[in-house]
Parts: C-alpha cells; sequence; structure tokens
C-alpha cells in the first residue's frame, strides 16, 4: 500500500478530442436491436435512438442476411455494421472467435470513499485479480487511518490517496484518475459491489475503438421488506433496464451513473467537472457524446449497490438528483429537456388536456393531416400511408406518455396549482397519475423477481417523481433559469439512405 496526498485537481476539465479511429475491427459482429422493426421485406429499419427510419440499399440487405446480423470482414460491412450501431438500430454482440481488446491488466480501479470502510472491504473483496492497479481516494473520512487500514488488509497492493477536506465525488475520482497508467479506468463507488463476471462485457465493448466509455447494468444488493426497497429493486434511477444500448442525449438512455464506470483514459482527459457536486456523470457523458466517442450501456455487466430504503433519505437523494437538472441545461442547451415532443404532437397533448369534444375532434383532424403529411415523405416504402400510420401512433403514444409523466414529475408544482382551480385540470392530473403510474409498473415488473406490486410502485413512483420535481424546481430557482423547464423539438429524422460501399 503507498500512501500519498491526493494533489488538487483542475477546476474544470480541459476540453478532450474525440475518437482517433472509427474503424470496426474484422470480426466485429452486431444483430439488430429487438426493438428495431423490418419493414417492406428487408428495404427498410425503423427503430434506433432516436428513433428513425433507415432505408437500405440491395447491398446493405445483403450484408445484413437472414439472421439480422452482420460479421465485420470488408470495408463494405465495416461502414454498415458502424452506421447500424451509432444508429441504435443494431447492438454488438460476441465475435464468433475472440477479437483483439483489452484485458483486465489493462484496467486501474478507482474508489472514492469517505468514512464508508467496511463497504470499500467489501467493494475489494469482490475485485477479480490481474487488474492493472487499485486507487482508494479517501475524501477526507473523520478517522484518517481508517481508510489505508482497511486497504491495508487487501492481498493486492492499493494505493491510497487522501484530501485532508471532502471536496466531493468529482475531485476523488479524477485525483484517482490523475494517477492511473492504464489505458483503462475503472470508477466504482463504495458502495457498490460488482458482481462475478462484470469486467469481461465492458472490456468487450473496448474492441469498438470508438467506445470512449461502457457502463454496467446497476442492480440491487440485496432484496429488501421495505416497500421503497421493492420499488428501488426495479426502478432505481441508477438501473437502466434489460436491453444494451448506445447512450445518446434524448434517448432511452441519456446518461449512465457513475457508481460504476469504464472509461478510455484519453477520451476522459482530466475527468469530471469538479465544480459539479450533483449530475458531473452526466455531464460527463455529454461532453464525451459531442467529442464523438461512442459510449454503450451493457446490462450483461452487473453491479450492486447498496440502494437507500429509508423513505426520508430516498426521497431527499430524489431530490437531490433534481437539483441537478438546471446547470445541466445551462452547459448542455436542449440536451435535458423535460419533454421531446414535435410540433403537432404537442398540439393534439394539449388539445387532449382541454377535455372538450371540439378539441378532441381537432386533435383528430391535425393526427391525420401529420399521417398524411408523412405517407407523402415516405414514397420509397412499399406501403406508405400503412408505415405513416404506424409511425405516427408511435410518436402520438410516446407524446401522450411524456406529457403524463411531466405532469406528475418536471410540471407537478403547475399541476397542483391547476387542480386548486379546475375540476377538469384534476381529472387529467389524477388520470395521469394513475396511468403512467401503472404502465410503469407493468414496463418494469420483470425487471426483478422482489419489485412490489401495482399499487406499492405507484405510490413510490408518485414519490419518486415530487422528490425529483421539488429538486429541479429549487435548481431552477437557485440558478434563476427556466432552461430546465423547456420542451424541446425532435432532432430532424427524415428517412435514411444507408449505403454500403467502401466509402460508408
Amino acid at each position: 500500500m503507498t500512501a500519498q496526498t491526493a494533489r488538487p485537481g483542475s477546476a474544470g476539465p480541459p476540453g478532450a478530442t474525440g475518437p482517433a479511429d472509427t474503424r470496426l475491427p474484422d470480426g466485429f459482429r452486431v444483430v439488430l436491436d429487438r426493438r428495431t422493426r423490418v419493414l417492406d421485406d428487408g428495404a427498410a429499419l425503423l427503430g434506433g435512438a432516436p428513433p428513425r427510419l433507415v432505408h437500405l440499399t440491395a447491398k446493405a440487405r445483403a450484408l445484413l442476411g437472414t439472421d439480422a446480423t452482420i460479421t465485420v470482414a470488408d470495408p463494405a460491412s465495416r461502414a454498415l455494421a458502424r452506421r447500424l450501431l451509432d444508429a441504435g438500430l443494431a447492438q454488438p454482440v460476441p465475435p464468433a472467435a475472440p477479437l483483439e481488446r483489452p484485458v483486465p491488466a489493462d484496467v486501474t480501479v478507482v474508489v472514492p470513499v469517505k468514512d464508508r470502510t467496511a463497504g470499500l472491504v467489501r467493494l475489494l473483496a469482490a475485485l477479480p485479480a490481474g487488474l492493472g492497479g487499485i486507487v482508494v481516494v479517501d475524501d477526507g473520512s473523520a478517522d484518517p487511518a481508517a481508510v489505508p487500514t482497511a486497504a491495508a488488509a487487501h492481498p493486492v497492493p492499493v494505493t491510497v490517496l487522501r484530501n485532508d477536506i471532502a471536496r466531493g465525488p468529482a475531485a476523488a475520482r479524477n485525483a484517482g484518475l490523475a494517477v492511473a497508467t492504464t489505458r483503462l479506468v475503472a470508477f466504482l463507488d463504495s458502495d457498490v459491489v460488482p458482481r462475478a463476471g462484470w469486467l469481461d462485457p465492458l472490456l468487450d465493448r473496448f474492441a469498438d475503438p470508438a467506445v470512449g466509455l461502457a457502463a454496467p447494468r446497476i442492480v440491487a444488493l440485496a432484496a429488501g421488506g421495505s416497500w421503497v426497497s421493492r420499488y428501488e429493486a426495479v426502478r432505481s434511477s441508477l438501473d437502466l433496464g434489460l436491453d444494451p444500448a448506445p447512450v445518446v442525449p434524448r434517448s432511452r438512455v441519456a446518461y449512465v451513473p457513475s457508481a460504476a464506470l469504464l472509461v478510455r483514459r484519453d477520451a476522459v482527459g482530466a475527468g469530471f467537472d469538479e465544480r459539479l457536486q450533483v449530475a458531473e456523470d452526466v455531464d460527463l457523458v455529454l461532453r464525451l457524446y459531442t467529442e464523438g466517442w461512442r459510449l454503450r450501456y451493457e446490462p450483461a455487466s452487473h453491479v450492486a449497490h447498496d440502494h437507500r430504503v429509508d423513505v426520508g433519505r430516498w426521497a431527499a437523494r430524489k431530490a437531490f438528483y433534481g437539483t441537478g437538472a438546471a446547470p445541466l441545461a445551462l452547459r448542455h442547451p436542449g440536451s435535458v429537456p423535460p419533454m421531446v415532443l414535435s410540433p403537432w404532437s404537442a398540439a393534439v397533448c394539449a388539445l387532449l388536456l382541454v377535455q372538450r369534444r371540439g378539441a378532441v375532434v381537432l386533435a383528430a383532424g391535425i393526427t391525420a393531416v401529420a399521417t398524411e403529411r408523412l405517407s407523402r415523405k415516405l414514397g420509397r416504402v412499399r406501403r406508405p400511408r400503412a408505415t405513416a400510420v404506424r409511425l405516427i401512433g408511435l410518436g402520438l403514444a410516446g407524446a401522450l406518455a411524456q406529457t403524463a409523466a411531466a405532469l406528475t414529475r418536471h410540471f407537478w408544482p403547475l399541476a397542483v396549482a391547476a387542480c386548486l382551480v379546475s375540476a377538469r385540470a384534476r381529472r387529467a392530473v389524477a388520470l395521469a397519475a394513475v396511468a403512467e403510474g401503472v404502465v410503469d409498473w407493468w414496463t418494469h415488473r420483470g425487471h426483478d423477481p422482489h419489485g412490489p406490486g401495482p399499487l406499492g410502485h405507484v405510490l413510490a413512483h408518485r414519490i419518486d417523481d415530487l422528490g425529483y420535481g421539488a429538486g429541479l424546481w429549487w435548481g431552477a430557482w437557485r440558478h434563476r433559469t427556466t432552461a430546465p423547464l423547456r420542451p424541446a423539438g425532435p432532432a430532424h429524422q427524415a428517412g435514411h439512405s444507408v449505403r454500403a460501399s467502401p466509402n460508408g
């Protein structure tokens, strides 16, 4: 064990450049995402992050084949695999033969800790053999000897750094990053426990030279008996679901938490922005994405987290997360909106909230016009009207879901004010609170066998939203901004033609 004093980090990380090489290696395999819909007998694909309609040339269809898998073997397959992968239409899968990719010796594990020595010992015991290094950063623990003593008991040498005064998790992680010499760095918080085999699926993602960050699925450390712990087992803010995905702003997986991350050291530069005490992980994701790095969420890797189960501390944590929305919205305009709605879907949702027959008829008319206009843009699709109906239906369903969620999460103070003066508002909010909660329970019910029933889930979900929304409004007031409350329009996603050719 080596004891050092952590040197102060920079006020903010310097800008970094994107990947120098984005070519997928020979043997790399991708398969269509389970959400991707194949249209016109393979002539078009619908899906991705954000959703889009992609037209395939005849050569691209031949490369994709009947098994919906592409194995990189030449420039054409490399270009097609890259485009589908980056669009979220396809996901990486294990290759038929081993690829050259990093190994555990290429990884330094960095653990920030403050007082939680029992968790640190538990975490160190779960780390795999053969790592390139372990760095523990004591961020101002009350007992200066506690962390070094715990680290000294580990059979593998551990470098211990110390901040005499707590500077926050971002600064602690950066101190460990600064002394790491391996090409990859894994950040693990002291309240997590990696499951057996967690590292290999993440290392597989770095066979792609353009990947700058990969994150595991965060699961519950232990089944709990309280309704909060059962809810957290299926709906924790740290758990991003059962399906792999690219990490893309304003998509299904728009961020990954810093509780467990594997990063390319050259990609992250000086690391996290130490001026942020919350949402520093989302800020890092947005910066890396802007610089052109590919970011992957890999749920085949499991890291367990010791979730909060005390109702008060749990709700306070949700509010704390909400306070991060304002600084993020100011730093990254348009990247973290409360809702992403097209003009027509926003108009339809607003009209439906009016709850009058004339408004409903007008909403139906707007939907019909939007469907017809879209069908005219889908000339290359064999059945443009049927495809337009499908696309508009999916868009409207998503818009209604976002509206219901926003009423009870981001905009609940306004919703409560409206309920005080309007019976229609009370009906709309009550319907949104129940329907959105039940749908959320149904969607997440299979994430953990110890999850709650619908009643417990809806109750916890509403408290979750109240806490986050309260933090969001408090953060917006502190920063004197409405940026985190402004809905955004979708990025333009017209039908794209993918051409499999040596030039991409």
